[in-house]
């Protein structure tokens, strides 16, 4: 019996795959296209490191499921769920450069322990469902100034700003065309029960959460991007 494998790229998935040589007994591949060298999934041993894996990994994570959820059901170590997340670079970059009205509002969270307090303060186009810009930092006029000027430095321009009415609002976008009240907000609104569904960490009475700054951030831009690219 002959079985054939077709390889593909676990990076760009090529398939002008060639032999280079072989490592830890096993045969090596590199790809022409990319110049990534890898070990084909059949050949093996750790479920860990299947190009599969990671993929199913990152879409748990979108999906509301924890990392010990994750090891659990995949079968593999905390550690590997817990570097997947941290080597995560995902690019955000706004899809336009201007956008006839965007919502903000503030989404709360928290970080090692509930009383220390994170707030996500963000941007949100109701046609596309895009969340194009956001800030982390503490609820006060500063955080709301910090996404401002994120903003601007993103080149976005808009036809009006529509908020609550929450007086840092208020006070940070007093210079712009600024619409207030809980009409205006109903789909950022929405999208923040969105966030509430998918990410783990922000699950209302949740006992999921961070211990780190960092991992707590990158959990949420990986939500974000696959909402903004259409892949959650």
């Amino acid at each position: 019996m002959k079985i054939q494998i077709t390889l593909t790229c676990p990076q760009c998935k090529s398939t002008n795959i060639v032999k280079n040589g072989k490592k830890t007994k096993k045969q090596n591949y590199l790809c022409n296209a990319c110049s990534r060298q890898f070990i084909g999934d059949h050949a093996l041993s750790y479920k860990g490191a299947h190009s599969n894996t990671i993929t199913l990994m990152m879409r748990m994570l979108v999906r509301g499921c924890g990392i010990r959820d994750i090891s659990d059901i995949l079968n593999i170590s905390l550690s590997k769920v817990l570097k997947t997340l941290e080597k995560q670079q995902v690019v955000l970059q706004p899809k336009h450069s201007f956008y006839d009205k965007l919502e903000i509002d503030e989404f709360w969270t928290y970080v090692g322990k509930k009383r220390h307090k994170l707030r996500l303060i963000y941007a949100y186009h109701r046609a596309s469902g895009e969340i194009v810009a956001w800030v982390f930092g503490k609820r006060n006029t500063n955080t709301v100034r910090e996404l401002w000027y994120k903003i601007k430095a993103l080149g976005i321009k808009w036809g009006g700003l529509l908020t609550d009415n929450w007086k840092r609002f208020k006070r940070a976008f007093s210079d712009t065309h600024h619409v207030i009240g809980k009409e205006g907000t109903k789909g950022i609104e929405g999208n923040n029960c969105r966030l509430s569904h998918r990410i783990r960490r922000a699950f209302r009475q949740t006992c999921c959460f961070s211990k780190k700054m960092e991992n707590h951030i990158k959990a949420f831009e990986l939500a974000f991007y696959y909402i903004n690219y259409g892949h959650s």
